[in-house]
């Protein structure tokens, strides 16, 4: 069975509830630090054992948190904020990651590395998502992507 996960872009975890009740979900504040993509994924596995999804897709979901909380920490300015919410009618899993834009210089790791110790992110995030992208807003960038969760 093929599912096609649809991004909403008007409505963000945050405003979930309240303007799509049949969706579940929610959203966290992570600090700014290199330590935030661990404290993600502990959130995003408990979230996705609780909505009962399947290994595999898990797997794909804690990565790609994982991607774009690094990525904010590395190049983007705080606050960051991770927002989780998955469609009941297709399971599609749709993760959020604000941050405060870009940030002037790259992070401690990134700076230190060479361009072939890094920088496949957004790839690894094209394999495992149905889809993704940015978005700005007010005082903050959006990024987000899809994940296919159907068990």
């Amino acid at each position: 069975m093929t599912v096609t996960c649809v991004y909403t872009p008007d409505i963000s975890p945050r405003h979930a509830a309240a303007r799509c009740p049949q969706a579940s979900g929610g959203a966290w504040p992570l600090a700014h630090r290199p330590e935030a993509a661990g404290e993600a994924r502990k959130i995003t596995k408990r979230v996705l054992t609780q909505w009962s999804v399947a290994d595999e897709a898990a797997d794909s979901v804690l990565l790609t948190v994982s991607e774009l909380v690094t990525n904010a920490v590395e190049h983007a300015q705080p606050p960051l904020n991770l927002g989780l919410r998955r469609d009941p009618g297709t399971r599609c899993v749709h993760i959020e990651l604000s941050d405060g834009g870009p940030a002037a210089r790259d992070g401690d790791w990134a700076a230190s590395c060479t361009r072939g110790e890094h920088g496949r992110g957004l790839e690894i995030i094209d394999q495992l998502t149905a889809a993704h992208g940015d978005r700005q807003e007010p005082g903050h960038v959006v990024h987000w992507a899809d994940v296919d969760a159907h068990a």
